[in-house]
């Protein structure tokens, strides 16, 4: 099983709308490609989006599927 914990600085007063659009757009696509949310945690006041996923298969997989998952994210995740 392989690991990947995430730290994100999300803009200042945004950190509604960031969970939101990770609810719903991120935390499904990991999903699909077959990884596991392990947790997921705010830091307000440093405006920090803390998050680990898992992956359980072959050594390296994660890295293929990351970079699938990617392409689409650019293609579903609205960025001003």
């Amino acid at each position: 099983m392989e690991f990947q914990l995430r730290d994100y600085r999300v803009r200042p007063g945004e950190m509604n709308e960031w969970i939101e659009e990770w609810r719903v757009k991120i935390y499904p696509l990991r999903l699909k490609f077959g990884f596991k949310v392990t947790g997921a945690w705010t830091r307000t006041e440093e405006d920090r989006f803390i998050w680990m996923l898992s992956f359980e298969g072959p050594r390296g997989k994660f890295c293929r599927n990351r970079k699938s998952i990617l392409r689409l994210n650019r293609k579903n995740i609205h960025h001003p």
